[in-house]
């Protein structure tokens, strides 16, 4: 099965793989997709396809909330210091990065999404066939492609967000836009081959090598170990010497956190552990597969996830942050969301409910993702730029479907 489509060559062959895996893990979302699609069959399977595509709203993502318009652009990285992971003919690693960044004026062209085959792909590995295949790409966004960078040298944090596997990088545009609008400098990393769509400059699509593979907890291991090292590298190619983005100089390097969905969330911890510049890590909703040592981890760290799947004391999914909350010596909280499924928390969830699909949330996507967004920048704001956050401290009455646990006596409130 190939892994890389040429647009320029029709003819290629489109190789895309499911995830396999326990339901309990929920890594790779297969009973998500499937429950999906027939939601999806069922609602839309009676109409004609050109009636379908016309009765197809247009999705779009919240406005962020922030006071600064929001540029973005994209990079593209090589690493010739290693072999690709998981296609090891390919002798260095590429990668894709998209940035976002407080602007200094609204751009003239609002970013797209993502491309049509990269929506294509990613309705195809959920078993979605009753939506325009290019829908997804028409997700109306709040970004300015290559807009002029505002700040001052040095002045912007920067936090690079990790996606779920299989997921793109685009799945976490909503909560990258928000931090940008409040002054964050975002870089969003597409893990080569861990998703079912990445498209390079040239035209190339990779496409999921690693959807392929059977999944243990060593493997998962492995799989955080290896977005540790492209975190790392893009680190190093937006504050070293020759950083790639002309934006660079904005970037302040002492002050850099890591978050990230599923298991891009729970790479936070293989990442923080490899490299001291991570200063502060989000895990929403991942299953953590990285022990962290006898020595401890003492750098802030918020969980963040589904009461249903990582209430203490509640099963598998619990019990892998159970284990790294005791390793966890520094500021930590764990907050769950009542309601709250898998895809939730990104912009995944914001879409079906847009699409008339049901994803077996009891939560609206965009109050999932409003909190989401309140949460992840409370804590970034508290540990980056020193600013008390009471939300992070106790519940609160504006978001009642955020409980606060205290993993000792196994309580949320």
């Amino acid at each position: 099965m190939s892994h890389v489509i040429d647009q320029r060559h029709p003819a290629g062959r489109h190789g895309v793989g499911r995830t396999t895996g326990s339901r309990i893990r929920q890594r790779g979302l297969a009973a998500a997709a499937g429950l999906l699609a027939v939601v999806a069959a069922a609602a839309l399977a009676s109409a004609p396809a050109s009636a379908t595509a016309a009765a197809t709203p247009t999705p779009y993502l919240p406005k962020p909330t922030g006071a600064q318009p929001v540029g973005t652009t994209s990079l593209y990285l090589k690493d010739t210091s290693r072999p690709d992971p998981w296609v090891p003919t390919v002798k260095f690693r590429e990668l894709m990065v998209s940035l976002w960044y407080p602007a200094k004026a609204p751009g003239r062209h609002r970013a797209r999404y993502m491309t049509p085959k990269e929506s294509e792909l990613l309705l195809k590995n959920g078993k979605i066939t009753s939506l325009p295949a290019d829908v997804l790409s028409r997700t109306r966004t709040n970004a300015f492609t290559d807009a002029r960078p505002a700040g001052r040298k040095h002045a912007l944090p920067l936090v690079v967000l990790s996606p779920g596997h299989s997921k793109p990088r685009a799945e976490l545009t909503s909560l990258a836009e928000d931090l940008a609008s409040r002054g964050y400098v975002v870089a969003a990393v597409d893990h080569t081959y861990e998703n079912v769509a990445t498209t390079f400059p040239d035209g190339r699509v990779t496409t999921c090598v690693t959807c392929e593979i059977d999944k243990n907890p060593a493997w998962w291991e492995q799989l955080g170990r290896s977005r540790a090292l492209d975190v790392s590298f893009v680190l190093d190619q937006l504050t070293g010497s020759r950083p790639k983005w002309k934006g660079a100089r904005l970037i302040d390097p002492s002050r850099i956190a890591m978050a990230g969905h599923s298991v891009g969330g729970a790479s936070a911890i293989p990442a923080m552990l490899k490299d001291s510049r991570i200063r502060a890590g989000v895990d929403v909703d991942g299953t953590t597969d990285a022990p962290i040592p006898g020595s401890g981890l003492s750098r802030p760290f918020l969980f963040l996830g589904r009461q249903s799947a990582y209430t203490p004391g509640s099963g598998e999914a619990a019990a892998t942050w159970e284990r790294d909350w005791k390793q966890l010596t520094g500021w930590k909280r764990w907050l769950l969301v009542t309601g709250a499924e898998h895809m939730s928390f990104t912009d995944l969830g914001l879409l079906t409910d847009q699409l008339g699909i049901d994803d077996g949330a009891d939560i609206a996507g965009a109050r999932a993702m409003e909190i989401t967004r309140r949460y992840v920048a409370a804590f970034l704001d508290q540990h980056l730029r020193g600013k008390p956050q009471p939300l992070l401290d106790e519940p609160s009455a504006r978001y009642p479907e955020v409980l606060h646990c205290t993993v000792e006596t196994k309580t949320c409130r």
